[in-house]
Parts: C-alpha cells; structure tokens; sequence
C-alpha cells in the first residue's frame, strides 16, 4: 500500500484507464454481450464438472480432483478480468484504481503461476497411473495430491508476491492509459518513467523458470507414457491411455503457446492488439474449453453427467 500511495503522489493521481477491447471494436454492445455469454457458460461449464467430480464416487480418483483444480482456477481466472470489463462497458467508465490494479494483477500472475505447476502435475498424475499402475494408490495417494496441489497454489502466489509490488512500485509519469482490458504486468511496466530493462530482464529469466520447470516436467512424463504405450500388447489398453493423454496435450498446448508468446518472445513481436487478442484466448476463452475438452471426450465425465441429469428428471 505504501509503494501504491508513493506512486500516486508521484502521478498526482492514483487512477489508470484502460483501454479495452471494446474501443478497438466497431460493435462494441454486441461484444459486451458475446463476452458476457462466454462468461456465463464459464462459470456454469466449470461448477458442473466441479460439483460431477464432488458428487460422484466414481469420479474420487486424483485425476479428477487436479481437474476439479483446474476448473476452480479456471472460475476465479476469469472472474479476476470478465466482470470489471463488462461493468466499466455498462456504466461507461475505463478507470481502475491502483490498489484494485495491483490487486488484480496479484490474482491474474497467482492463478497463471499455478495453472502453470498444476498441470505439470496432471502430468505427473498420468505417467504414474499409466506407467506404474500398480504403484498408482501409493504413489498418489490423497495426501499426496493434497501436496501437489497445495505446492501448485503456493508457487502460483510466490510469482504474484514478487511481480506485482515490484512493478506497482514504479514511477508513472506517462500516461496512465493501459492499452489492455486488464492490469496486466507487461501493458502496466510499459507506462514507467524509469529503466525497467533490468527489471525486465528479472520477469523474463522468472518466467522461463516458470514455464520451463513444467515444461520439462510435462515432457518427461510423456516420452515416458509414449514408451509405455508402445509397449503394449493389448490395442484397447493403448486407445484408452491415448484417449487420457489427449485430453490434457490439449489443455497444456493452448495454454502454454498463449504464456510463451506473452511473457517470452521479445517486445519486437508484440503490438497492443496481438498482446489483447492472445490474451482474450487464454483468458477467456481458455477457462470455456477446459470443461468442454474434459467433458465431451471423457466417457466417466458424461456418464456422471446423465446420471445426475437421470435422477433429477425422475425426481
């Protein structure tokens, strides 16, 4: 709160405005609107799949709670950008104060860091089941998953706790316009009046660490799968280890090239509208796909969906 303050005194005034996506748009009713929507089957998609793998005995097995994870993640995610964005669009207001600013980047850089190490630990989860499954309950047993999760959550909010008091910290004697829909750490560090470039260079060497770590981590479980799969006799056993593996390579692929491209490639490849569009995908519509990716392909996932759907008709 200190650096906050010092900030605004330094400023004259304490509030940034951003920018947006609607001021790019042509239609920007009709986005609100689109946007609101996606929301809506966000938050629905993900509570379903939570409340399936809660309520349903079948579905009490260590992939499913770092998927029920996942899908929690996914709900505070874009919890953290959607409604501030579609409220300053009905009220007609831009402006975010700094507290609210450093508070939502700390909760945006905190849930990236830890879907980050969650699904390195998926992965984890599926070289264990599928390449010593007699092994699996011990290996991954509940205090274990506990663990894992717990160290995805900590590791997320280390991220947050260094980045966002560092970069708030910062003189602002630009303007104050942050051309993004949010508080996001490279759109704000960009609107410094003072040599960031070390400063940079710290976010970008942290954020290798953050991605390669998992990466790595992802990596490994999975040539070790593929060896495993190769070796197997029986044509179902593949197909269904595949059909397990599928599911996450998707996830991870979608949200890891949308990371790399943020906070890894130089500032020569971005332009304001790249940094919005990529960040619209992996923030919005990110946290849709994950239930669907999870749902529509798992056959577990759909037949404890019909089942509630069968019990509550009959009811």
């Amino acid at each position: 709160m200190a650096n906050i303050t010092r900030m605004a005194n330094h400023t004259g005034r304490s509030d940034f405005i951003l920018m947006g996506l609607f001021t790019q748009s042509k239609h920007p009713a009709l986005l609100c609107v689109v946007i609101f929507v996606v929301f809506l089957m966000a938050l629905s998609g993900n509570a379903v799949l939570i409340l399936l793998i809660h309520s349903d005995s079948h579905l009490h097995t260590p992939m499913y709670f770092f998927i029920s994870q996942l899908s929690l993640m996914d709900m505070v995610y874009i919890s953290v950008t959607v409604p501030k964005m579609i409220l300053d669009q009905v009220m007609g207001v831009n402006k975010i104060s700094a507290p609210e600013c450093g508070m939502q980047m700390f909760l945006y850089v905190t849930l990236v860091g830890s879907e980050f190490f969650l699904l390195a630990a998926m992965a984890y989860d599926r070289y264990v089941a599928i390449c010593h499954p007699l092994r699996y309950p011990v290996l991954m047993s509940r205090r274990v998953c506990l663990f894992l999760a717990s160290g995805c959550w900590f590791l997320g909010s280390v991220d947050g706790f260094m980045l966002t008091p560092i970069t708030m910290s910062f003189p602002f004697c630009r303007s104050l316009e942050i051309h993004h829909f949010f508080c996001e750490v490279p759109a704000v560090t960009i609107l410094s009046c003072s040599d960031t470039s070390l400063y940079e260079t710290l976010m970008y060497l942290c954020c290798v660490l953050m991605l390669l770590i998992p990466v790595m981590i992802i990596t490994s479980s999975y040539l070790l799968i593929l060896l495993t799969i190769h070796r197997m006799n029986s044509a179902e056993g593949r197909k269904k280890a595949f059909a397990t593996c599928s599911s996450h390579l998707t996830v991870v692929i979608l949200f890891y090239g949308a990371a790399v491209y943020t906070y890894m490639l130089p500032s020569s490849y971005h332009t304001p509208e790249k940094d919005m569009m990529v960040s619209v995908f992996y923030t919005i519509l990110t946290p849709v796909l994950n239930p669907l990716i999870y749902s529509l392909r798992n056959k577990d996932v759909m037949g404890a969906l019909k089942k509630m759907l069968t019990v509550r008709f009959v009811l």
